[in-house]
């Protein structure tokens, strides 16, 4: 019989914001103190965890049309992206590896293939150190579309960990219902949100979708405070002179299958919260509502998911 329990770690942390070298070190000392305390798997901060979420937007007109400055804010955040083909999370997979820990992680993605464009996406690392899924947000919310590009639904995929079957979505993707059950219709049953960070997206939302998918759920956050931002910030005068004492309030939390707080949602601060899950309890409370099972119609209500990896080119040989 497969191992019931599943021993997991959440990390909330403030990025070394547009550095992804640094930013990805302080990620991975959280994994690997998860690793000491015998976990199997760690979500390592919040949305656009690597290198930090797009904030100057809001507070140095983003949207002005041609603006040197949002010009030179875009090529920075380019070039410090993830280019997971240039080995960029290599450090990561080794981790993983040699310390048979999953690891989902949230980065700005900047596919070879895509050209400069962006994407947010979180990123599942088996314990063999394998990427296994890259799920780039679908839609980015508001003035996130003045700097990433809309993902496809490729990773939207789930892993089997112990027992369990683990998937997740980026900040608002996790309100798309469609994108929630593309992930039930697969057999998820401990859910993983990813925000940049703020009690008010997480307290309610990670007791919703376990009282609607009976599923374990852990919504993780960054912290991001004005003194975390580097001094070598490009524009930091600009980004500070409007900018509140907190940008991202953390808000990691974990609810079980009947929506009651494991780990109620975490103030402001950086820390790695541990805790063991147990698959007999999503099994006691889907005795009444298993909503892609016993409660669902398929002959009625069906959903059609596309995993193609979106691609401006198609070569034929």
């Amino acid at each position: 019989m497969e191992k019931q329990t599943l021993k997991i770690a959440l990390a909330q942390f403030a990025p070394v914001w547009m550095n992804r070298q640094k930013t990805l070190e302080k990620a991975l000392k959280y994994a690997a103190d998860a690793a000491d305390q015998g976990c199997e798997l760690v979500v390592l901060g919040g949305e656009a965890g690597v290198p930090g979420y797009p904030y100057w937007l809001e507070l140095t007109d983003g949207a002005r049309f041609n603006s040197p400055v949002q010009k030179e804010l875009f090529a920075e955040y380019s070039n410090q992206a993830v280019e997971i083909e240039r080995g960029d999370l290599q450090i990561a997979c080794d981790l993983a590896r040699e310390r048979k820990i999953a690891i989902y992680l949230g980065i700005v993605e900047k596919p070879v293939e895509r050209g400069e464009s962006l994407y947010a996406a979180l990123v599942f690392i088996d314990q063999n150190g394998e990427i296994r899924s890259v799920q780039r947000k679908l839609v980015p919310t508001y003035e996130e579309r003045l700097v990433w590009a809309h993902g496809d639904g490729n990773g939207l995929r789930v892993h089997s960990l112990n027992a369990f079957t683990v998937g997740g979505l980026n900040c608002w993707e996790n309100w798309n219902p469609l994108a929630r059950a593309a992930l039930y219709g697969q057999g998820e049953d401990f859910h993983i949100c990813v925000f940049p960070g703020g009690i008010h997206n997480t307290q309610d939302i990670t007791r919703f979708i376990a009282k609607e998918s009976r599923s374990f759920v852990a919504s993780v956050c960054c912290v991001m405070r004005r003194e975390d931002f580097p001094s070598e910030t490009p524009h930091l005068d600009k980004i500070l002179e409007t900018a509140p004492a907190i940008l991202s309030s953390g808000g990691t939390c974990l609810a079980a299958p009947d929506g009651e707080w494991l780990i109620a949602p975490l103030e402001t601060e950086e820390k790695l919260v541990v805790a063991e899950i147990n698959h007999q309890r999503v099994r006691e409370e889907r005795q009444n509502l298993d909503i892609v099972g016993h409660y669902s119609r398929p002959d009625v209500l069906q959903l059609k998911v596309s995993r193609e990896r979106q691609n401006i080119l198609k070569i034929e040989d």
